[in-house]
């Protein structure tokens, strides 16, 4: 079980958490319309090795829903603002699906405050993602929202996908976390966060917004993918395509699909201890960081100028 939440506000909006374990700090960011709980089975064998922090993000499950900022660079800019109010400097983050291009914007935005990147089944690497994502941003999607979540028939909808799920088929693994997103939809500020978030990043045609021309800044940090086998939500492909990308720690999960860390916990868990045992803290530096941009995805760390090496920061 998770542990209890926690609040904090920023900038006038609530915000919750679940805090656990002690050592190094581990940033645990999860997707769209998830909450916290989609950590569940990790958080407790995580928390043995580290200090876990799993928020939920804004418009998401207890943290406040206002009619605000949902754009990935806001929630980077949320997520350090809460481990500044926490006391953390720096963390290594993990993050699921949407909560993993909020991970690599957190380590684009702020790459003095990160140590080592988890993307799970992350969205950013690519534009291909389920067309019932894609459904999110057409403008009829919030009336058929609120239609199929009504309360007539959200316990029989609900509890129709949480059987299926337990036939253990590929097609029906994730109906279980489907439910609780379903349900999650019967609040109307949920519908609205999640319809503003998902117009900042993606359309019916898919996503719109990727890393893929910044991956070559991954020479600066370690980077692991971890992904589903069978994920029918964000396909496959995204993660070996990424291993020609300069992400080349990629893992992929057989018997697993969009929620590996829900799938195979303990085996998601000891990739992670792996992972920050074999990779060393990135160290900031600037004028690696500037030598980088300059030469863009042509960059080879080991041609540093002088007057690169001169400025740290």
């Amino acid at each position: 079980m998770s542990p209890e939440l926690e609040y904090v506000v920023v900038h006038g909006y609530r915000r919750a958490y679940r805090r656990a374990g002690s050592g190094p700090a581990l940033l645990l960011i999860h997707g769209m319309a998830c909450d916290s709980t989609t950590w569940d089975r990790v958080i407790g064998p995580l928390a043995e090795h580290f200090t876990v922090i799993a928020p939920d993000l804004l418009g998401h499950g207890e943290s406040d829903k206002p009619d605000g900022d949902y754009s990935i660079g806001g929630y980077a800019n949320g997520m350090r603002d809460l481990l500044t109010i926490l006391g953390i400097d720096k963390v290594t983050i993990v993050g699921h699906s949407f909560g993993g291009g909020v991970a690599m914007q957190f380590a684009y935005q702020f790459p003095e405050r990160t140590e080592r990147v988890v993307l799970v089944s992350s969205g950013g690497l690519g534009r291909e993602v389920t067309p019932v994502i894609r459904m999110l941003t057409l403008p009829g999607a919030p009336a058929v929202l609120a239609v199929a979540t009504a309360r007539v028939w959200r316990p029989f909808v609900a509890a129709g996908l949480r059987a299926l799920a337990t036939t253990n088929l590929k097609a029906t693994r994730d109906l279980d976390e489907i439910a609780r997103i379903y349900e999650s939809f019967a609040e109307p500020r949920a519908r609205a966060a999640v319809r503003r978030l998902t117009t900042h990043v993606l359309d019916w045609r898919g996503q719109f917004v990727t890393m893929t021309d910044r991956t070559y800044l991954a020479q600066l940090m370690p980077v692991m993918v971890v992904w589903g086998r069978d994920d029918l939500v964000i396909p496959v492909k995204h993660a070996t395509e990424a291993k020609h990308a300069s992400l080349s720690d990629v893992r992929i999960l057989e018997d697993s699909g969009h929620f590996p860390h829900k799938d195979h916990p303990e085996r998601f868990a000891d990739l992670v201890l792996r992972f920050t045992a074999e990779n060393p803290p990135a160290t900031y530096h600037r004028g690696r960081w500037r030598a980088m941009l300059r030469r863009g995805d042509q960059a080879v760390l080991t041609a540093v100028s002088p007057e690169d090496s001169s400025s740290c920061g």
